[in-house]
């Protein structure tokens, strides 16, 4: 049983709030075990009425929303709200980005120290491109990760990584939803692709695009927004089949599983381009397995580890027009195959849940605070 002096933990990221389910996930299950939860986030233009939840949520201002700059601003307004704040148990850092606050403000005010890696931020393909950056990255994280009390990621090779980078040992959190419950009916024949999550490089959205040209029986859905929403909005309009091309926008986290469950595929393709995508566990491969639906997912070590487990995917070796289309082709008109995944996807659905996962970042944090 935890004290009735609960602990009170900090937690900070620089998105809005509105679409972070792991955060939402993480938030809400330590909450109900006893902390006091307080998230920090930022509030855009476009921001949208953040929806409540069991814990605090606090979103800053910024004048800037992107660059340099927006990370210097928030950086300085997230210093000055937690120095300001009252005494906080512990603090976590949600990716590098907003780590030099927590440990500043955390030493001063002698705070548990907590970082949560969703990836590995100077890998990601937008900062391995520019040498420069990357290199200001890497510094960021040698000088404040070996700083923390507790280290955590997404994924088991993100761990090993982070480990004998940092010489702090990292624990995995996967970033797994919440177990469904409902029966689950599955048609092979509706031929809808579906893609969820960021619309950003590297991410595969294109080369589906492209891909399902020469497959006409299938429609591509596209759920999510990002830095590339309105080009290749703009792109799947100048194509003659840009009828079978929807680009659903946001979509509400709540919201999301029922519309998983409309499609028949669902994809998960990155682009070989820096260790935090070849080392990466998304959360939407185990929404997809929640669903009951087969996915196409990229030959990386974390994927190939649940396919020798599960055998619950369809795998290909590199993100290219070729290589999706010939995995549409072997299973266009086999709905043999996608059945049999379909009921590896549901084997699989029954270990890989929140409510298994939550057991051990809740004694992360009884561990941390002794508990």
């Amino acid at each position: 049983m935890l004290s009735k002096n609960k602990f009170n933990i900090v937690f900070t990221v620089t998105n809005d709030l509105s679409f972070d389910r792991r955060m939402i996930r993480i938030c809400s299950t330590l909450q109900s075990s006893g902390f006091n939860v307080k998230l920090i986030g930022r509030k855009l233009k476009s921001s949208q009425e953040i929806v409540q939840q069991n814990f605090q949520q606090i979103r800053l201002n910024c004048f800037f929303e992107s660059g340099k700059l927006f990370y210097l601003e928030y950086n300085i307004r997230l210093f000055f709200y937690l120095l300001f704040s009252r005494k906080m148990d512990g603090l976590c850092a949600i990716d590098l980005d907003t780590i030099a606050p927590i440990v500043v403000v955390g030493k001063w005010k002698k705070s548990k120290l907590i970082y949560d890696a969703h990836e590995l931020f100077h890998e990601v393909p937008e900062v391995v491109s520019r040498p420069r950056i990357q290199k200001f990255w890497k510094k960021w994280g040698a000088q404040f990760i070996p700083k923390v009390d507790l280290a955590y990621t997404v994924g088991e090779r993100l761990a090993i990584y982070f480990s004998e980078n940092y010489n702090i040992p990292f624990k995995t959190i996967r970033n797994v939803p919440f177990r469904r419950n409902e029966k689950i009916e599955y048609n092979p024949k509706k031929k809808i692709i579906l893609y969820q999550g960021m619309i950003n490089e590297g991410r595969g959205v294109k080369e589906m695009i492209d891909a399902i040209e020469n497959f006409p029986s299938y429609q591509f859905w596209i759920a999510g927004i990002g830095d590339l929403f309105e080009s290749l909005k703009a792109y799947a309009q100048k194509l003659n089949y840009s009828d079978r091309i929807k680009f659903l926008g946001f979509i509400q986290p709540e919201k999301l599983p029922e519309l998983t469950a409309q499609a028949s595929i669902g994809i998960n393709l990155l682009e070989n381009k820096g260790l935090s995508y070849y080392y990466s566990l998304a959360n939407k491969t185990f929404d997809y397995l929640q669903a009951g639906i087969p996915s196409i997912q990229m030959n990386f070590p974390e994927y190939q580890s649940l396919q020798e487990s599960y055998n619950c995917f369809l795998l290909i070796p590199e993100l290219s027009k070729n290589a999706i289309s010939e995995v549409l082709a072997e299973i266009e008109e086999n709905d043999d195959k996608l059945l049999s995944i379909h009921k590896a996807a549901i084997m699989a659905a029954k270990d890989l849940h929140w409510e298994k996962e939550s057991i051990k970042l809740i004694e992360l944090y009884k561990g941390l605070f002794k508990l």
